[in-house]
């Protein structure tokens, strides 16, 4: 026979332990199994600074992969990126936002400085660009396809993703550009929560 008292403490520890499991997040997008998300190192188009993605761990990661010359969905998220960093307020400091390029050719560090500027992205804010066999190798690993307009035009048909990427460099969820900028907020403000 279990006594008061043994029952008592085993309630206890019933409380204790649900109080340290790592809380259940729920996201908006598409949930990933928040396995490690794949490294890579390319160029950053504004600073020309080598970038190894992993660095940017002890931050949520908000990752697209945009061309500059983009006439559709890259405008509408660099637009959700901005306006995401504006609805954070101070919690945009532990956040980067990063594009990696699906127009090796086109985005040249000059044409990312000016979509940068016409987006009024700086801070916190990496464009990243390098030779076409390193932007696919990414390419690969995230399950993007990028492909050039094969009637010689300047466009691109790519992937409309975003990833979220915990501060532990975990992939947690995808989204696209017409995800509701709340939505968008709320996620990223629980991954920055999150243990």
């Amino acid at each position: 026979m279990v006594g008061a008292r043994s029952v008592g403490a085993l309630a206890l520890l019933a409380i204790l332990l649900a109080s340290c499991a790592p809380a259940q997040v729920r996201l908006s997008g598409t949930e990933l199994g928040g396995g490690a998300a794949p490294d890579f190192t390319l160029s950053d188009g504004l600073t020309g600074e080598t970038v190894t993605f992993s660095s940017l761990r002890g931050n949520v990661v908000a990752m697209a992969f945009l061309y500059t010359h983009c006439p559709d969905v890259c405008p509408l998220t660099a637009a959700q990126f901005r306006a995401a960093q504006t609805q954070l307020g101070a919690d945009a400091a532990r956040v980067r936002f990063v594009a990696v390029s699906v127009d090796p050719e086109g985005d040249t560090p000059a044409a990312v400085k000016a979509f940068s500027a016409a987006h009024d992205l700086k801070d916190n804010w990496r464009y990243l660009i390098g030779p076409r066999a390193a932007l696919a190798a990414v390419w690969s690993s995230y399950g993007v396809g990028a492909f050039a307009d094969q009637m010689g035009g300047a466009s691109v048909s790519h992937n409309d993703a975003i990833y979220l990427i915990d501060t532990e460099g975990r992939e947690r969820e995808i989204v696209h550009s017409d995800v509701a900028l709340k939505d968008f907020v709320a996620d990223v403000r629980s991954l920055l929560r999150a243990p």
